[in-house]
């Protein structure tokens, strides 16, 4: 598969820093950030590569020459003019058979790019997202998607947003098909998101790939900071899905929000008091924050698939207006006890995903390759108690709407001492 990087950016927020160097060539640990996109993409097989240049042209060219130095193939298309940040791509149609990765070059990530593939080529889509979570949904783009991760809506920052929304932030790297490029657009400018991609919201033929993984504009000098320091920490190649991933699996009701019992309606839907500040710990700590929670209701009809995403919905609204967020939420809707006025009976039997069974956790370290062993689930019951240890997991049992801060605490703090 070709990869087409884009890379012809001034740059103008970093530039302070950096005012003599094109923004592909800015050094992170010594290396151009470009370079390190080029590692990445060769050690898993993609070596052909198109780079379309424009600021500082000249400099990118010397640097990367013809990519034999890096083990690749590089091509170049320079743009005498500004085309806009998909003009490009119609000059290149010739070339563009097939589909291919598309990329920025300003962008820093470390990610598996065959899961991205494979999951594109399942959905035969024209194109593919790569999607993410972010600490700060209330101000980013959002990407509105159905269970089938078929992109319904493309929310740019100023548009009118739902009360409530799944955080789900377009990271820049994408998947096209030629045939998006069939059609001539008579534009001096062509730009990527609002003329080629954003249309297809609501058509099935755009789909979204979720992934915890490292993507990051690297775009301020706040920014570039902050990866740089991700660099040398290592959690940049550490969320590689290649590499195996630790979870702290969370119960909900109890431990997240306020219990009420059987949660029915939204507005019971209460976050406990130190809950964001302990999933931003988990955010930052390397773990990934994974929900695992039974909702008999659906089965016994109390609550409709639809009302139970609303209120997870507002769940991940809450925890981003705080800067928290998960990067997983698995529910089990069964029930074994049949024969009640108004139930599902088709959800009712006896699975093996409910709580104490494993299946939840089991489900979630085969989407996130995570180790189990190295993995905790924390609750407030014998039911969370068991699934952990049935899946292989450490467990903490807090009591209902206990300190769920308290036990991040004592967990990262155990670690760090380990760690030494």
């Amino acid at each position: 598969m070709k990869v087409v990087i884009m890379s012809g950016g001034k740059g103008t927020r970093i530039s302070a820093l950096f005012p003599d160097i094109p923004k592909p060539l800015i050094p992170i640990c010594g290396k151009p950030v470009l370079e390190h996109e080029i590692e990445c993409l060769r050690e898993q097989g993609f070596t052909d590569i198109i780079l379309t240049v424009s600021h500082m042209a000249e400099k990118i060219i010397e640097y990367f020459g013809d990519g034999a130095r890096l083990g690749v193939h590089i091509d170049y298309f320079v743009e005498d003019k500004p085309l806009g940040n998909a003009g490009a791509l119609f000059r290149l149609r010739d070339k563009l058979t097939e589909d291919f990765l598309l990329l920025n070059a300003d962008s820093v990530f470390n990610i598996d790019f065959n899961r991205f593939v494979a999951f594109h080529k399942a959905h035969n889509a024209l194109a593919t997202l790569f999607t993410h979570p972010n600490d700060h949904p209330y101000d980013s783009g959002l990407i509105i998607a159905d269970e089938n991760k078929s992109v319904r809506k493309w929310l740019a920052k100023e548009d009118v947003r739902p009360e409530f929304y799944k955080n789900r932030v377009n990271a820049g790297l994408h998947i096209i098909s030629p045939k998006l490029l069939e059609n001539d657009i008579d534009l001096p400018k062509i730009d990527l998101d609002r003329h080629l991609l954003k249309p297809l919201a609501g058509t099935g033929k755009m789909f979204c790939y979720d992934s915890p993984e490292y993507v990051k504009d690297m775009g301020t000098p706040e920014r570039f900071e902050a990866v740089t320091k991700d660099f040398e920490s290592g959690k940049l190649f550490a969320r590689n899905l290649r590499n195996k991933q630790k979870a702290i699996f969370l119960d909900r009701d109890g431990t997240i929000n306020k219990y009420v019992g059987f949660l029915r309606n939204i507005d019971d839907f209460e976050l406990l008091p130190t809950v964001a500040e302990a999933i931003k710990l988990i955010n930052r700590s390397g773990y990934l924050a994974i929900v695992v929670t039974n909702q008999p209701v659906i089965a016994r009809g109390e609550v409709t698939f639809a009302e139970l995403d609303e209120i997870h919905n507002k769940m991940e609204t809450l925890l981003g207006k705080d800067g928290a967020y998960l990067d997983g939420i698995y529910f089990c809707p069964h029930h074994p006890d049949s024969g009640f006025e108004g139930e599902v009976k088709e959800l009712k039997f006896d699975c093996n995903c409910r709580k104490p069974k494993p299946g939840m956790l089991q489900r979630a370290a085969k989407d996130f390759n995570i180790d189990l062993t190295q993995s905790y689930m924390i609750g407030d019951g014998e039911h969370d108690k068991g699934a952990g240890e049935a899946a292989g997991c450490k467990t903490k049992i807090i009591p209902t709407d206990g300190d769920l801060l308290k036990a991040i605490e004592e967990i990262l703090e155990d670690r760090y001492d380990r760690e030494g």
